[in-house]
């Protein structure tokens, strides 16, 4: 039984963050479309940066939590689950790009 709590606290983990990393890419959209990435104000850095770091925090602690509930020696398992948040974590961050820019762009 702990081992499915412990499982499912990782699965809101990881929503967590990959809600985080949309949030990120939804806020990076506009400076990456202008092509100023480089030239953030610092009010600015801080929208960027704060779910990018909270999210990479969030996400390590859900896979973190992951290995924990699974005592699994696999090596493979490991490595296939965190390709997987990776690329989802990707996607996420290429969704609120496309997000901010169907909406703000003309």
């Amino acid at each position: 039984m702990d081992t499915w709590i412990t499982r499912f606290a990782a699965l809101l983990c990881a929503v967590g963050a990959i809600a985080l990393y949309w949030s990120f890419g939804m806020f990076v959209a506009i400076p990456w479309h202008e092509g100023r990435m480089l030239a953030l104000s610092a009010v600015e850095m801080q929208v960027v940066a704060i779910p990018l770091v909270t999210g990479l925090a969030v996400g390590w602690g859900a896979l973190h939590l992951f290995s924990l509930a699974s005592d699994e020696e696999n090596l493979q398992r490991r490595r296939a689950r965190l390709a997987v948040f990776a690329l989802v974590a990707l996607a996420a961050i290429a969704g609120g790009l496309s997000w901010t820019l169907a909406r703000v762009v003309s």
